[in-house]
């Protein structure tokens, strides 16, 4: 199964200073398309499950190789 990575830059509403990436992983058909077609309502869904973290950016991308999902 081929996945892609759907990469939050998240910052903490008190500090906004203070950031850090989250990865969210989907299933693909081949292409970043179904990430970005799913990703606001996945954000949504994850920021209202983290209330002190604020989204400020997000990207789709394929997983590294090295990176052990």
């Amino acid at each position: 199964m081929d996945m892609v990575d759907l990469i939050l830059t998240v910052c903490l509403s008190t500090n906004p200073g203070n950031c850090r990436d989250e990865h969210l992983y989907f299933e693909s058909r081949g292409t970043l398309f179904q990430c970005m077609v799913l990703a606001p309502s996945e954000i949504a869904k994850w920021s209202q499950e983290h209330p002190t973290l604020k989204v400020m950016r997000w990207k789709c991308a394929f997983p590294s190789k090295e990176r052990a999902i």
